[in-house]
């Protein structure tokens, strides 16, 4: 199932999983973007993507280093920092907490619905 990036459920939990993503190692937006599409994120595009960046690097979390570009314009890489995967690894266990919740209330109300 993809889902649509400019609806809520994604943008709710966007900051996650690029947190998740750059854990796997350090990426430019485009690389970000293509990594979250292969996880099932669906297309997401830079309208949505590069302010949450904004916003991790402003609250620490994500560090951004200019790079030449090979040929080509310089490029911003996005780097997970220590306070990046302490969120991440809090906001892990809430994320499966809510998750866990949401099964459970989705799974009662489809039993109550089969009555």
């Amino acid at each position: 199932m993809a889902a649509d990036p400019s609806g809520g459920w994604l943008r709710g939990a966007l900051d996650l999983a690029i947190l998740a993503v750059l854990v796997e190692g350090d990426r430019h937006g485009y690389a970000l973007a293509q990594r979250l599409a292969e996880h099932g994120l669906g297309q997401i595009k830079g309208g949505a993507l590069y302010p949450v960046l904004g916003r991790l690097e402003a609250a620490g979390v994500v560090a951004a280093d200019w790079q030449p570009g090979d040929g080509g314009p310089g490029r911003k890489v996005y780097a997970i920092t220590q306070a990046g995967r302490d969120r991440l690894n809090a906001e892990r266990d809430q994320w499966r907490a809510f998750a866990a919740a949401f099964e459970r209330m989705l799974t009662t109300s489809t039993e109550e619905d089969s009555r």
